[in-house]
């Protein structure tokens, strides 16, 4: 399974780029306690840092609510899902604990101020293309919503549009019999790409280390 960034995105923001990580062999089960708890003192931290700025001043939000603007997304409308949870942190709405995988991802989204998706790789179908969605593009998110991806940014398989920065579908969710996953991690325009290897590398460490498996990476660019 390959994955490329469209020329509609390359148009717009040449220096886009995406991690993608492939996890193998992977046990999803309820969350370790010190998983639960890190996550629970992290957003303890951010509800306290939030008292003294804007949740827009945070600079993980600020640089995607940019990006949205760019390729026509309205951020105000349609947060970048880093954002929608710091909003919640801020109203003291902890996150809840739902299973291993999404409680990582959701901490790793929170530690680095950046959108992370993650999938069931056996759910999905060719390669991936992460593009600008076109007018009736849409798929049944994980909220029970049909979310339309007209202007947004979309990942899309050769059975149709998954996931996106925004929210993701139903179609692809991990599951606790998920065995097999891939992770998108939707990094910063101006993190460079040694910066990037780290956290990603960081990141696939401590997921195995809580999920077992294999994992292998990579990071896409607009080149």
């Amino acid at each position: 399974m390959e994955m490329k960034i469209d020329t509609s995105i390359k148009q717009v923001i040449p220096s886009f780029k995406v991690g993608m990580i492939h996890y193998r062999g992977i046990s999803v089960d309820e969350s370790p306690q010190m998983l639960k708890g890190r996550l629970r003192l992290y957003q303890e931290k951010i509800y306290f840092d939030l008292e003294t700025k804007k949740v827009t001043d945070v600079e993980g939000i600020k640089e995607w609510r940019e990006l949205f603007k760019k390729i026509g997304t309205d951020p105000s409308r349609y947060r970048p899902s880093h954002e929608a949870i710091f909003r919640r942190i801020q109203k003291q709405q902890y996150l809840q604990t739902i299973h291993s995988a999404v409680d990582l991802n959701n901490f790793f989204s929170l530690q680095y101020e950046i959108p992370f998706g993650i999938y069931d790789a056996d759910q999905l179908t060719g390669d991936i293309t992460l593009q600008i969605g076109d007018e009736g593009l849409e798929y049944e998110a994980l909220n029970g919503r049909i979310v339309n991806m007209h202007h947004k940014l979309v990942t899309c398989d050769t059975t149709g549009p998954f996931g996106s920065p925004i929210v993701d579908s139903k179609r692809t969710a991990v599951q606790l019999s998920t065995k097999n996953a891939v992770q998108i991690i939707y990094l910063r325009p101006s993190m460079q790409i040694e910066e990037a290897t780290k956290m990603i590398n960081s990141i696939s460490n401590m997921f195995t280390q809580i999920h077992g498996g294999e994992a292998n990476y990579e990071i896409i660019t607009c080149n």
